[in-house]
């Protein structure tokens, strides 16, 4: 059953529903990009980043399709716990941390998600990973993407949809920058002036999530709109 309140006012708040459906979309944008994440990966890394995000891909899809009544809250923290388990480098865990912190601000009673608390829940990520990682904009790593993709969305209108379309255009940004960057992370720094032109396969996972955000909603939204109009 679609979730009508969206549809009548789908730039004030998110339900739990209409959240679900934004990893659903992210997982599975994820699953399609698995062979070109590991293909850049491979390049100057171990060449495992998209069996990895296939891995976190497929566990998103299998939590959704057996939660019963779960909260938003209790999704991403028992997500993320799952994420930090999973072998395959530094990135398991750095998503892990990524979705706890996006759990931070909400509560387990939460049945909708309004504008202001999506918007610290960017900023409570960001500033979750600020405090494992020493990477910032410039050093070629998903921060280059998470960074400005969370300030887009603290400085967008207090509507779902304008805060989800702003950060995703910023994390695109923010991908195409990695390209002119040298790598100062992982086994990727060792090339150094080599990495320029390539993009980092963390920025493009990253950009991929919020895209994957935003085209959930916006297909919500779509099917929502038909049906309402039948």
């Amino acid at each position: 059953m679609f979730d009508c309140e969206l549809a009548e006012a789908p730039r004030m708040s998110l339900t739990r529903e209409s959240f679900f459906s934004m990893f659903r979309s992210a997982a599975l944008l994820w699953r399609e990009n698995i062979a070109r994440l590991s293909e850049i990966d491979s390049r100057f890394g171990d060449g495992d980043h998209g069996v990895t995000i296939g891995k976190m891909a497929a566990l998103i899809l299998s939590r959704l399709s057996e939660r019963k009544g779960e909260s938003a809250k209790d999704f991403l923290e028992s997500l993320g716990a799952e994420c930090m388990e999973i072998a395959g480098g530094s990135v398991g865990p750095l998503y892990g941390v990524l979705l706890e912190g996006l759990a931070g601000p909400l509560s387990a009673a939460d049945a909708k998600i309004n504008a202001a608390t999506l918007k610290t829940m960017f900023s409570s990520a960001r500033n979750a990973l600020f405090e494992i990682t020493k990477a910032r904009v410039g050093d070629k790593t998903l921060m280059d993407v998470l960074i400005p993709a969370t300030e887009a969305a603290e400085n967008a209108p207090d509507d779902v949809l304008s805060i989800l379309k702003a950060a995703a255009a910023a994390a695109s940004r923010g991908l195409r920058e990695t390209e002119n960057q040298v790598s100062k992370f992982g086994r990727a720094r060792n090339y150094g002036e080599k990495t320029i032109g390539t993009p980092d396969a963390g920025a493009v996972s990253t950009a991929l999530l919020f895209k994957g955000f935003q085209h959930g909603i916006e297909e919500r939204l779509s099917a929502e709109s038909f049906i309402n109009h039948i």
